[in-house]
């Protein structure tokens, strides 16, 4: 059962937004919270999978708990659902370690996939956002075709996080344990000076890895 925390600070749209998410009998809404701070201090009390959170907020907006959920939570899962299609808003929140960036306009089930996306470590972004967040990735980017200093075992699993596989998936395709594979992300993280698999896709997309 995957445990999620809801942020969002009206009402009605959480009530919304709950029903669709536990249309999936594995998924569980086990709390809810108005704005970033009542959320952090939801997550003290609760073990949490799941994070599906609203941008725009009071007291403390999406961007800035996302940011210090992943500092103290590295592993819990973000997902950013908001009516604002700004590319500004992906850019950041992706920067500060979500997993998904969806419009509020999405169907039910992209909701859920996205979810799903989420948990087996891949990135989830609304197409309307994808078109214009990733040509922004890469012209951001300097330093396309230099150097990494990577393995090309490293840069094997590098590229296929990039593409969202899953370490199962990954580990298959290389004909790698999964705990080889998660060893190797691992020592990515730490030669990239990178924080999370999020990140490290990010990377991949980058230097055209991917």
């Amino acid at each position: 059962m995957l445990k999620v925390l809801l942020v969002e600070d009206q009402a009605i749209v959480r009530e919304g937004i709950k029903m669709m998410l536990e249309q999936d009998d594995n998924i569980q809404v086990i709390s809810e919270a108005e704005n970033g701070q009542t959320a952090i201090e939801q997550m003290e009390k609760f073990i949490v999978d799941l994070v599906v959170m609203d941008i725009r907020m009071p007291v403390m907006n999406g961007i800035e708990a996302t940011r210090k959920m992943k500092q103290r939570w590295p592993n819990v899962k973000i997902l950013i659902l908001t009516t604002f299609n700004d590319d500004e808003y992906a850019l950041q929140a992706l920067k500060e370690g979500a997993s998904a960036f969806l419009l509020k306009s999405a169907e039910p089930q992209k909701l859920i996939q996205a979810v799903y996306s989420c948990m087996r470590g891949g990135i989830a972004i609304h197409e309307e956002v994808a078109a214009k967040v990733l040509p922004r990735l890469l012209k951001k980017e300097t330093r396309l075709d230099v150097t990494v200093p990577l393995s090309p075992r490293e840069l094997s699993v590098t590229k296929l996080v990039g593409e969202g596989k899953t370490n199962k998936e990954i580990a298959a395709e290389l004909y790698l344990s999964i705990g080889t594979v998660k060893n190797n992300i691992t020592h990515i993280l730490h030669k990239l000076e990178l924080r999370d698999r999020t990140q490290l896709a990010i990377y991949a997309v980058k230097h055209h890895l991917s």
